[in-house]
Formats: C-alpha cells, structure tokens, sequence
C-alpha cells in the first residue's frame, strides 16, 4: 500500500500480516516450534526409551568393565567383594553373635551367601541411580537423550554384576548340599522382579539426587540400615520370634527381604517354604509393579529441569 505526501513523495506502509495478533503460543503452534528440552508425553518418552535400548547396554557394559580397570583382579572384584563381606558377616553375626540360630552349618552358609548377593545388586542400584544425574552433568547437558537411560543402565549394569556372582551362589551351594533342581528355575523370574523394583528405585533417587546432591552421602546409612532390617544375616521369624507378630511381618514384608527369600527357597534344599510369608510372590509383584511404574513417572515428570541450574 502507498500514499502521495504533500510535497509529492510515495510513502509505504507495511502490509498487515497473517501473524498479526498471534499470541506466542499461537505462533509456535503455526510454525511447528517446540520448547528446547520440554519434556516429551508419557507415551513419546518410552518410545524414545526404547529407541535408545542399545546405547543403556553399551552405556552399563562399558560401566561394568571400567570399575575394575585399574584392578590387577579386573573382573574378578566383582565376586571377591561380596564374598569377603559374606565372610566377614559369617565371623561376626554367625559365630560370634550366633545368628544362624535354627538353621544348620549347611543351610546358614550359603543362606548368609545368597543374602549378601542380593542386596548387594539393590545397594548398589540404589547408590549408583543417586549419582546417576549428578554425577554425569557433561553427558546430560552435552547430548539430548532420554534421562531416564541413566538410572536404568546403571540398575542393568548391576544385574549384569550379579550374574557373575550368581555362578559362585550356584557352586556355593552345590558344596553345601543344595544341587540343581527345577526350583532353581524360580531364580529367573526372582530377579526380574528385583531388577523392576532396583530400576525404578534408582530412577527414584536419581531426580531426588539430582536437585540434592548430598543425598549420596545420606545414603549408605540408610542402606545400612535397610540391610540389618531385611533379614540378610539373620532368619527373620526365628530371631523375632518372642517379638510381636506384626515386627515380623513388616520386615518379612519389606522388598529386599521378598527377594532375597525367594532366591534362597530357589536355591537352598533346606529353606523350605515355611521361612517365607503369605503370598510371597504377589507381594514382590507388587513392590515391583509400584516401584517401577511409580519410580518411572515420578522420574519421567522432572525430565526438562535435569541438568539445568
């Protein structure tokens, strides 16, 4: 459009355009532009989670091999640790304590075994998922990924640790008189539970890690005690069997001792059926099922605030 002014010159004016009143919103929407690092739907994020599967093994394996790369052991500390602890346990709480009360030398060895193993793969999910975010700010602002591939490598990573150890259980408890029978094949589905629970507690704590980094150093205190809780040294139902019923139950029920009970009814001959609680299974079903979506969403709902501040 143009005007003559009064001295005989054009002047322009600019044509009204579509944009015009447009909120930013609206803008966006026109134009197909997104919020850098909004957080994806629900539904899109585990898409994109599953996209990326390949780089969370590569990321746990190349995690896995590192931690022991400077060892002259390598690999090996992955069993030599929680046996050395698994012995140092023997000593104090089996014969000095006496906490093997009710079961046999046959039965309380790799009862104690089995029980070290298993949190071991829940403490150290635990312990790494809290780092998870904090402790990888350069990879979380450097690249654009689903955040959530950290906590569940480093859960992978651990459960691939355990598979190691798994091999020396088995022989631990061949020696002791517990041979291979088609009860071991409860170990498989065991550890896919605890794996669920292990990868939805690490996602857990890694958002609350991220916004409270000192929460790494809270952490091994409440591991620690969470280990004299679950029953790892010590039958449950034996050593509180003066004790109100419902203190047995709580800790019976707590899901560390759920899975370290049934890998030991698994494995063991002589840890029958009467050491575990009603319904063992459904409950760590359940424990898995609310950890694991719970810990999933809960992680998922703070995904554009990691890394940023």
């Amino acid at each position: 459009m143009s005007d003559t002014t009064q001295d005989g010159g054009v002047a322009t004016s600019a044509r009204p355009s579509v944009d015009d009143g447009l909120s930013p919103a609206e803008l966006a929407a026109r134009y197909g532009l997104s919020v850098s690092g909004a957080r994806p739907g629900l539904a899109e994020y585990i898409r994109q989670l599953w996209g990326r599967r390949h780089f969370i093994l590569a990321f746990s394996q190349a995690k896995l091999t590192a931690q022991y790369s400077q060892a002259k052991l390598g690999q090996l500390w992955q069993v030599v640790t929680p046996l050395l602890n698994a012995g140092v346990y023997y000593l104090i709480f089996g014969v000095i304590i006496g906490t093997s009360r009710g079961m046999s030398h046959s039965v309380y060895i790799p009862f104690l075994v089995t029980g070290v193993f298993v949190f071991t793969f829940t403490q150290s999910s635990v312990m790494a998922g809290v780092r998870a975010i904090s402790g990888n700010l350069g990879l979380v602002r450097a690249l654009h990924f689903p955040r959530a591939s950290l906590p569940i490598s480093f859960a992978l990573q651990q459960l691939q640790q355990l598979l190691f150890s798994m091999v020396v259980l088995a022989g631990i408890a061949v020696a002791f008189g517990s041979f291979p029978s088609p009860s071991w094949l409860l170990v498989v589905p065991a550890l896919v539970l605890q794996f669920l629970f292990n990868a939805g507690l690490a996602m857990i704590v890694a958002r609350m890690g991220a916004k409270t980094p000192d929460l790494a150093q809270l952490m091994p205190f409440i591991m620690r005690t969470w280990m004299y809780a679950s029953g790892v040294m010590f039958s449950i139902p034996v050593m509180l069997k003066d004790k109100p019923a419902w203190i047995a139950d709580l800790l019976q029920y707590n899901p560390a001792a759920l899975y370290m009970d049934l890998i030991r009814f698994a494995l063991i001959d002589g840890y029958g059926s009467q050491n575990l609680p009603s319904h063992v299974w459904f409950a760590a079903l359940a424990w898995s099922v609310a950890i694991g979506i719970g810990g999933f969403v809960y992680f998922w709902k703070a995904e554009e605030r990691y890394g940023r501040g």
